[in-house]
């Protein structure tokens, strides 16, 4: 679905970026967020300090958290149904990739994706592309490092693209899952 796009942000417990300890999702269709998930995940692996304190989450923010198969069962069908997008895409793309790697779960060899830096390097060149840099701009509000205020943010900025006369599927490229 062209017009479907599932916006999300990752926060990782350490350094390894191979494991999810917080996920945040907002699904924006027809040029509005429609639906917004968020999961602590208990990443099984243990936090760096750096980690923790950008994100606020330790190993006992998670302790009752589900783990990263339980929240992929749920959000699966919600990954699936349009296409990805991420503020640094890249990085979140990866995590999630090695994140299903390492608990050897199969989805698909490769999803469509936009990253909204890459995005909005082409569409507004000469400033800064940071997400809070972003928000500035825009005037969005954003609680940086927690995932669900940062994909909401990456949602408005990919929204106020869209506003702008940007067509985000000039911006699809391939990322591999496998």
């Amino acid at each position: 679905m062209q017009n479907r796009y599932i916006v999300f942000d990752v926060e990782t417990p350490n350094r390894w970026n191979n494991r999810i300890s917080a996920i945040g999702i907002s699904v924006v269709e027809n040029g509005r967020i429609i639906d917004n998930y968020y999961s602590l995940v208990d990443p099984e692996q243990p936090f760096d300090r750096f980690n923790s304190m950008l994100t606020g989450i330790n190993e006992e923010t998670v302790f009752d958290a589900p783990c990263f198969p339980e929240i992929w069962e749920e959000i699966e069908p919600l990954m699936s149904s349009g296409i990805l997008v991420a503020h640094n895409a890249g990085f979140d793309m990866g995590v999630l990739r090695k994140c299903l790697s390492a608990y050897e779960i199969a989805w698909r060899p490769t999803v469509r994706g936009i990253c909204t830096v890459i995005m909005g390097r082409s569409l507004l060149p000469g400033i800064s592309h940071r997400l809070n840099d972003m928000c500035d701009y825009y005037g969005i509000c954003l609680n940086h490092h927690q995932a669900d205020s940062d994909s909401r943010a990456c949602a408005e900025i990919l929204i106020r693209y869209m506003e702008g006369g940007a067509e985000p599927g000039k911006y699809i490229r391939s990322y591999r899952m496998d």
